[in-house]
């Protein structure tokens, strides 16, 4: 098996934010930022494969999105509808995987049956994953995981005892994460400086990357510039820099 670089993140995930900005400073309105937006992932897709990048997770609409306006809303869920099922030639042609990561059942039939015929129609590819987080929140996973631990344990008739042995690594088996990877490097665009409820309980060691580029603007100079960020940086996971560097030497 070929030796993965560690200054190369396996698993980036993005905020995409800038779209409706974008959109009013070329004096459009917000579904065409949106509309422009969503044109420009599969460029991104390939560029992070170029790189060497295992996973791509796209923040396409979150829990507190369903607040937006109702034709924003459906404009959205009517993009995905769409687009999705043409791209499903240029994936397989790029070796591109879709999962997927959020609640799906919320969305609208016809999305959800465009988004199972394209991952069904990917699934046998290996050079990429394009995880796109719909209908996603970090708390509300991180709440999921509890209920889910909560009735695993009820069922198995587990001790306090046995609860006091709990550790990060197994609960986190009980987070909905079949095939994705930690995060290694999470973005954000359009010049904000917040999570917003994205992949909480990745955050806690992934490295952060904010820049003011707009999403539809966003090209394989800016990808590159979080790249070599991400490379130069010393991950040290609660070590010194001096165990790091003894580590890496054996």
């Amino acid at each position: 098996m070929q030796e993965v670089s560690k200054s190369i993140p396996q698993h980036v995930a993005i905020i995409m934010d800038g779209n409706g900005r974008w959109a009013k400073m070329q004096g459009k309105e917000r579904l065409q930022g949106h509309r422009q937006g969503a044109g420009h992932v599969r460029d991104v897709v390939e560029w992070a494969s170029d790189a060497g990048v295992k996973q791509v997770s796209l923040y396409v609409f979150s829990t507190e999105n369903w607040r937006r306006p109702k034709f924003e809303v459906k404009a959205l869920m009517a993009l995905l509808t769409t687009l999705l099922p043409l791209e499903i030639s240029a994936m397989n042609k790029k070796g591109v995987r879709l999962l997927t990561l959020g609640d799906l059942s919320k969305l609208p039939w016809l999305a959800r049956k465009s988004i199972q015929k394209t991952c069904n129609a990917t699934q046998h590819n290996q050079k990429i994953d394009l995880i796109l987080c719909l209908n996603y929140g970090g708390q509300q996973e991180i709440v999921g995981a509890v209920q889910s631990f909560c009735q695993s344990w009820q069922e198995q008739g587990c001790s306090v005892e046995q609860l006091a042995e709990l550790t990060v690594e197994k609960f986190s088996s009980y987070l909905p994460r079949k095939n994705i990877l930690p995060v290694d490097l999470l973005i954000r665009t359009g010049d904000e400086c917040r999570i917003s409820n994205f992949y909480l309980w990745d955050v806690a060691y992934a490295e952060l990357y904010f820049t003011d580029c707009l999403w539809p603007d966003y090209s394989r100079e800016e990808l590159q510039r979080a790249l070599d960020d991400y490379a130069s940086r010393e991950r040290r996971f609660g070590r010194t820099s001096e165990q790091v560097q003894a580590l890496e030497r054996k």
